[in-house]
């Protein structure tokens, strides 16, 4: 049945994911304070590329002055922002989905707790987006550049959508269902442990690139961007495992065996385990990169961030995440540029 959906965010994740539901039969509606890629839109549309067909849709958007005269009669709100404006963004959502509607934290990091403080957990659902890279170089142009999902033997569940109590809901099976137009969708009633595995994938990718200028099969090519991906893992694989989550295996490998990683045995397997396989082609630039290329606020301080703080509370150390924080608020405040040394630069920094 068609659903009236609300997008605050029309970047890369808000854009691709409306386009398909908006083909999909839903009214759609994009907000956002970008006005050349509002305009851009309802002048000419979403061309929309990626491994599949490309095509065209044709959604609202409305820019973020004007969404106050929006109507409050939207069935789902997406927060489709960076997750530094979770709170805005959320409130804005809000204050146009109708009472039994609720809002759908579709976002990195871990923007759950921020979305329910503003609508309340009752009114919260989390969507965890695992392996769906995706980018917004121009104004109504959006592109994915990983491999498509859909969950077959060969392949991963992109979306998971879960209540913060572990419930199985009615509203988690439609929002899935919605979502599988895109890609492969389910349920979860592990929310935490699923949003930790993806916040652990982001933590070891997004800021190595983001320092280096490399993409993901330059750093994945190299010995020493192998070994900060394996040591942010690691770190961020034992703080998750000590906070009790229950955490899916990520990057192909399960927490435990990244949490091992000090063991030699553990470490050469894991390094085998990212060596790119002859003939990949994949050299995609995670979000992180994405931004620090347009000379954006990353969300480096809410990603490894996060994991350094959590750290901090249940005593597990997090060197190698510190010193990838230090290098990138470098980068950000000019006082260094990308550059492909600067990863070894931060494991030296880190004691590794």
């Amino acid at each position: 049945m068609s659903k009236k959906l609300l997008f605050v965010g029309a970047g890369a994740i808000g854009s691709y994911l409306g386009s398909f539901l908006s083909r999909a039969g839903h009214d759609v509606t994009l907000v956002d304070p970008w006005a050349e890629q509002v305009d851009t839109i309802n002048k000419q549309g979403l061309s929309v590329t990626g491994p599949h067909d490309p095509f065209v849709a044709h959604p609202q958007a409305v820019h973020l002055n004007d969404a106050a005269r929006l109507p409050r009669d939207f069935d789902i709100g997406f927060v489709a922002m960076k997750v530094f404006d979770t709170a805005w963004a959320a409130q804005v959502a809000l204050r146009h989905v109708k009472p039994d509607g609720f809002l759908v934290a579709s976002e990195n990091c871990w923007p759950d707790p921020i979305v329910a403080s503003m609508a309340g957990a009752s009114r919260a659902v989390g969507l965890v987006m695992s392996r769906i890279g995706v980018a917004l170089w121009k104004p109504g142009q959006v592109e994915r550049g990983m491999e498509r999902g859909r969950g077959g033997s060969t392949s991963h569940i992109v979306f998971r959508a879960g209540e913060h109590d572990g419930r199985i809901t009615a509203r988690v099976k439609d929002l899935a269902e919605m979502l599988s137009v895109v890609d492969g969708a389910q349920v979860t009633d592990n929310l935490w442990g699923e949003r930790w595995a993806k916040l652990s994938m982001n933590a070891m990718g997004n800021p190595v690139t983001g320092m280096s200028g490399l993409g993901s099969l330059e750093v994945a090519s190299s010995e020493v961007g192998r070994a900060i991906s394996i040591h942010l893992a690691a770190e961020s694989a034992r703080v998750g495992l000590t906070l009790g989550y229950r955490i899916p295996k990520f990057n192909n490998a399960e927490a435990e065996q990244w949490a091992d990683a000090n063991r030699r045995e553990t470490y050469e397997a894991l390094d085998t385990l990212l060596t790119p396989a002859a003939g990949r082609r994949e050299n995609w630039r995670a979000s992180m990169a994405q931004d620090m290329a347009k000379g954006r606020p990353t969300e480096i301080d809410h990603m490894n961030g996060h994991v350094v703080a959590q750290g901090r509370t249940c005593g597990v150390a997090t060197p190698v995440s510190e010193a990838t924080i230090e290098m990138i608020h470098e980068i950000e405040r000019g006082a260094r540029k990308q550059a492909p040394e600067n990863i070894g630069l931060t494991l030296t920094r880190a004691g590794v």
